[in-house]
């Protein structure tokens, strides 16, 4: 059975879709039990000790189809898809009613609309990352230095009648070290298989890939805290665990928190990015079938 390509948005025109801009990908251990629910039952999840590879993608494009936009891409996980694995999108957040309708209906995104809001603040004093040991464990002995700016980015997704506050990122920029200049890192190129769809506007299972141009550098990981909530006694903390499962489907905004609250182990600053977007191919039952048995 052919895989079948889909009809792609007039307004974005043919496929494959370009964006430049840069963007701040963070990984994050997230427990596995935490993003199961999310995940459509045909997939395995890539799991290690309770645990699996999720995070962030939090982008800023000044030149796509449909301008210049913000876009948060929360990752829940890593599904198995033999001989190698794909990201899930838990949910995807962007500024445009144009990307988030072609993110809706093209692309199977699980898109909504939300409000970026950015401050930048000047930071004193020395800032030393935990995370730094971890790069040098993997042979990533990047350059790190004292931080000049604090950005905070405070992401409120626009749900009418009500607006809610999924998360506010504070992200730190850092001034280049002087023997380097302003270097920005290697120039790479990568390719970032995902799965989308099983949505209210896509129910079909999709894969689509992207292939990313750019330079890399690690950086300091972003602090992420989500909205302030009341004070819980210990009964209500129990009886909410019992119910994670039943409220992180009802209530996306949930586990966008617990994923990227869960802890960092590595951010990459993508500057000079360029994306292309390849087209979604709708996933055949065969390959369902082989995916729910490996």
């Amino acid at each position: 059975m052919d895989i079948g390509q889909m009809k792609c948005s007039s307004n974005y025109g043919k496929p494959p879709w370009i964006f430049k801009g840069s963007a701040l990908y963070q990984f994050h251990l997230v427990k596995a039990a935490t993003v199961r629910a999310c995940i459509p039952k045909e997939f395995r999840l890539v799991e290690a000790f309770g645990y699996t590879l999720g995070g962030f993608f939090l982008a800023n494009y000044d030149d796509s189809p449909a301008g210049v936009f913000d876009e948060l891409v929360v990752i829940a996980g890593l599904v198995w898809s033999p001989p190698t694995s794909c990201a899930w999108a838990a949910k995807v957040l962007v500024n445009s009613d144009e990307a988030c309708d072609h993110g809706r209906k093209e692309v199977g995104l699980p898109s909504h609309v939300a409000r970026f809001s950015k401050t930048i603040t000047a930071v004193s004093g020395k800032s030393k990352s935990k995370n730094i040991g971890f790069l040098n464990a993997i042979g990533m002995n990047a350059v790190f230095c004292e931080p000049r700016d604090c950005m905070d980015v405070q992401v409120t997704e626009i749900n009418n009648p009500t607006v809610k506050d999924i998360c506010n990122i504070n992200l730190t920029t850092f001034v280049p070290a002087s023997n380097i200049g302003n270097w920005m890192g290697p120039a790479i190129k990568m390719s970032l298989p995902s799965f989308s769809g099983r949505t209210e506007y896509y129910p079909n299972l999709l894969k689509y890939s992207c292939q990313i141009e750019c330079r890399v550098r690690a950086v300091h990981p972003a602090k992420v805290s989500g909205p302030p909530s009341m004070p819980k006694s210990e009964a209500e903390q129990s009886s909410e665990i019992h119910h994670a499962t039943e409220e992180f489907m009802d209530n996306g905004k949930n586990l966008c928190v617990a994923v990227m609250s869960s802890k960092p182990i590595l951010a990459l600053k993508f500057s000079c990015m360029k994306m292309q977007v390849e087209a979604p191919v709708v996933v055949p039952n065969s390959f369902n079938n082989s995916l729910a048995t490996s």
